[in-house]
């Protein structure tokens, strides 16, 4: 097994990393995670020296962006109470996951250093860890080799791998495999996901079922969801009866489709209203959707937060992040975002644990929830040119309630079916570290 990542894939990093300053000048998510991770070696170094305890042991959690954080929350808070003596470290790599970061019960987290030899021997000197987990997916073979090299248990958490996936094909495949193959224990969310993990370079030994972590955690927030703290209280402003449909996490190419059907809907259903969360809630997002609302004659938008300071509008626009799975508490139908793009379709188990039914935009596929869900009858599938279906769909659930609540019912059914991935992935991680 070879025990260091290939010439050209240490090429290729060393080329991201250089394009980088140039990529941010015109993406400001960029931009913010190259300032944020200026100064990672230091700061782990100097956590390393005041911190570190040698004698305890030290579980490295690495989760790249908030989805993945998420399959990591239930694992990392079950470790803190069953093991308090372990010290716990959390990195990540998208800006997004910063907020979710600071939740977490860790000793440490910050920004996943480049995969590069020198930072990756300093992250591991500042850290020395027991073990090394990945959440989901994303192996980085310059840290997973280098770890191995020093003796430190590896593991692969909440494992899933979509059928058309781009690691499963040349040369991000020949790249990880020796990543994947270094792997001691693999906790897959099904045995499919188990098969391609293997086409990936996973030992079949090493796998194990565990399930999908994030149907714990929806659970688990749904049941402790208050209504009548801010900012939810303030949606009370409406009367009872009124029909809700809730967008989450939408980008642009998503509102040219919400906000359209919702014209239509609104024309039918008057006590319609719209609660549109967008997944970048910046200035500049904000003043497209009010730019869009007003081209289509939309009454003017109200921010969420300014909501008890005037007349209710039928149109809710949500100017802040973190509260969006407990929003889909007060909907009748939601949105998922992310389908009307290559970005990626948001978590559709956030509005099925409160029995609400689903509407996406046609790029699902790459969600192994969102086929299940439409298999099961909780989730409908929009066409491309989506402003009809969507508006029709909404009526259709409108006047037969019984349909809408046989669908939300569904999707309900499903999240309370893949409960108990936590505990068993908790007890992989457990079994990793203690062997």
């Amino acid at each position: 097994m070879g025990d260091r990542p290939s010439f050209i894939y240490r090429l290729s990093v060393r080329l991201a990393e250089r394009a980088l300053p140039l990529a941010a000048r015109f993406d400001k998510k960029i931009a913010r995670g190259v300032d944020a991770r200026r100064g990672v070696l230091e700061r782990l170094a100097a956590w390393g020296r005041s911190q570190r305890d040698p004698k305890r042991r030290l579980v490295w959690v690495h989760a790249p962006s908030v989805g993945e954080g998420l399959q990591a929350k239930p694992v990392l808070e079950t470790l803190r109470a069953e093991r308090p003596q372990w010290q716990l470290v959390y990195t990540f790599f998208s800006p997004s996951a910063e907020r979710l970061a600071r939740t977490l019960p860790v000793d440490f987290a910050d920004y996943l250093p480049f995969d590069r030899a020198a930072d990756v021997a300093a992250a591991l000197d500042a850290l020395q860890p027991s073990a090394l987990v990945f959440s989901k997916l994303d192996v980085w073979p310059e840290l997973t080799l280098a770890a191995r090299r020093r003796g430190t248990k590896l593991g692969l958490i909440s494992a899933t791998v979509a059928l058309d996936s781009s690691r499963l094909r040349w040369p991000a495949r020949r790249w990880a495999e020796p990543a994947y193959r270094a792997l001691d224990r693999v906790g897959t969310i099904s045995e499919d996901d188990g098969g391609r993990l293997q086409q990936l370079g996973a030992r079949r030994e090493a796998i194990e079922v565990t399930g999908d972590t994030r149907y714990d955690s929806v659970a688990e927030r749904a049941e402790r969801f208050d209504r009548t703290r801010e900012p939810f209280a303030r949606l009370a402003v409406f009367p009872a009866g009124t029909f809700t449909l809730v967008a989450g996490s939408t980008w642009p190419a998503d509102e040219a489709v919400v906000l359209p059907a919702f014209v239509d809907l609104l024309a039918q259903v008057p006590a319609a209203r719209l609660v549109l969360a967008p997944h970048e809630p910046n200035p500049d997002h904000l003043a497209l959707i009010a730019e869009r609302a007003q081209h289509l004659k939309l009454p003017r938008p109200v921010r969420l937060s300014q909501l008890e300071h005037g007349a209710p509008s039928p149109v809710i626009v949500v100017d802040r992040v973190g509260i969006l799975a407990d929003l889909y508490a007060v909907a009748d139908v939601a949105f998922v975002g992310g389908g009307y793009t290559r970005a990626g379709l948001h978590s559709v188990l956030e509005p099925a644990v409160f029995g609400v039914p689903v509407t996406m935009g046609p790029h699902w596929h790459m969600s192994r929830d969102a086929a299940l869900l439409i298999e099961r009858g909780g989730a409908v599938a929009l066409a491309a040119d989506g402003r009809h279906p969507l508006h029709s769909q909404c009526l259709v659930w409108y006047h037969d309630p019984a349909a809408r609540r046989k669908a939300g019912a569904a999707g309900k059914r499903l999240v309370q079916e893949g409960r108990g991935a936590a505990e068993r992935t908790t007890a992989l991680v457990r079994e990793l570290v203690e062997g």
